[in-house]
């Protein structure tokens, strides 16, 4: 993927017309020399954008012989508001209460400054109107995972130049690392956590890898082609979120009607169907590859879930409530005078 530097000449007109309002506000007093080189267009198309400048935003920009460029004639405090829809206001608001996915990503800052630079642009009016809805809503992610922003940046760029990729990978629950090389064939943002997915070349067999459980990333000499075949809707069809299984499972669970009024109006998977039931129950099924991550979705809901097939999914379950059971029933765990549960542990050497 070329360089964004390298696309400027694709820079819609707004944005032109904002980078001449900076070097004219700014006392540079740039000619049609200085800005069609830099921003890669012709002189007549930089004439159009500060005719419009003048016609359409009233701005009081004139050409200053002495200068050799263009001017303000008059003071300007900012470039004029641009104007938004209700709707786009809330998109916009919805987009900056989201940046909080991207913190640890070369995306975070960029994505900070974008939204402040737009919210100066927007005019009095807009501004104003957008904090009004700031303050009526809020968004809430699930646990937004911190990355090293040097390691994302390595990782994006062997995806970007399909460079090989080396780095030192700790398995989940493990505690030693062990090294990795790959085909990085594209990142992917899975319920807040960042993986790279790609031709795992030890395994032979393409894999996912947690961004963050990956230390001492380099890219290698030499390139690959990623294969034509590989979509990652495909590729993520049958999993439930990240992890790919190689099964056919026709997964249908009950929900009570508390459940049922948590779960409704929302989309967990693509191939989600759902029955409504007499008394507020509902009935919903998936077809998935793989039954780890649809395991501990189940678990989530409590007693609230009930496993209708495949047995397998239902064996699954049980053996994990009965470990809880098991676990929770220990001696070790009383009850405290004021009726709490309490777990007392046993220093090591006691």
């Amino acid at each position: 993927m070329p360089a964004l530097s390298k696309k400027l000449h694709s820079r819609p007109p707004y944005e032109r017309m904002m980078y001449i309002h900076d070097q004219v506000k700014g006392g540079k007093h740039p000619n049609c020399t200085e800005l069609s080189r830099h921003l890669e267009v012709n002189r007549r198309t930089i004439l159009r954008d500060i005719e419009f400048m003048k016609d359409r935003f009233q701005l009081p920009i004139e050409y200053d012989p002495q200068s050799l460029g263009f001017c303000y004639t008059s003071p300007v405090a900012q470039f004029p508001g641009v104007a938004v829809s209700e709707a786009e206001l809330f998109a916009i608001l919805v987009a900056q209460k989201a940046i909080s996915n991207y913190e640890g990503t070369p995306f975070y800052q960029p994505l900070v400054t974008a939204f402040k630079k737009l919210s100066e642009h927007l005019g009095e009016n807009g501004a104003l109107h957008l904090a009004d809805l700031g303050e009526a809503m809020d968004i809430r992610l699930a646990g937004p995972e911190v990355l090293d922003e040097e390691n994302f940046r390595i990782v994006l760029k062997a995806v970007q130049d399909h460079r090989p990729l080396e780095f030192k990978y700790r398995k989940q629950a493990a505690r030693s690392f062990d090294l990795r090389k790959i085909h990085p064939y594209q990142l992917v943002c899975v319920n807040s956590r960042w993986y790279v997915i790609g031709h795992d070349l030890g395994r032979r067999a393409i894999r996912s890898f947690v961004l963050g459980r990956m230390r001492d990333s380099k890219i290698l000499s030499g390139e690959f082609t990623r294969p034509s075949e590989f979509n990652i809707k495909d590729h993520l069809k049958g999993s439930f979120g990240i992890f790919k299984g190689q099964g056919d499972y026709e997964v249908v669970i009950l929900l009570d009607n508390w459940a049922a009024d948590v779960f409704r109006n929302r989309r967990w998977h693509g191939s989600q169907k759902v029955t409504e039931l007499p008394g507020g129950e509902m009935q919903v099924s998936f077809h998935l590859d793989n039954l780890e991550e649809v395991e501990q979705w189940v678990l989530s809901w409590g007693r609230h879930a009930t496993v209708v097939k495949p047995k397998l999914l239902a064996d699954r379950v049980l053996g994990s409530a009965q470990e809880l059971v098991r676990r929770y029933s220990d001696p070790a765990i009383s009850k405290s005078p004021e009726g709490q549960t309490e777990l007392k542990l046993t220093p090591k050497g006691a």
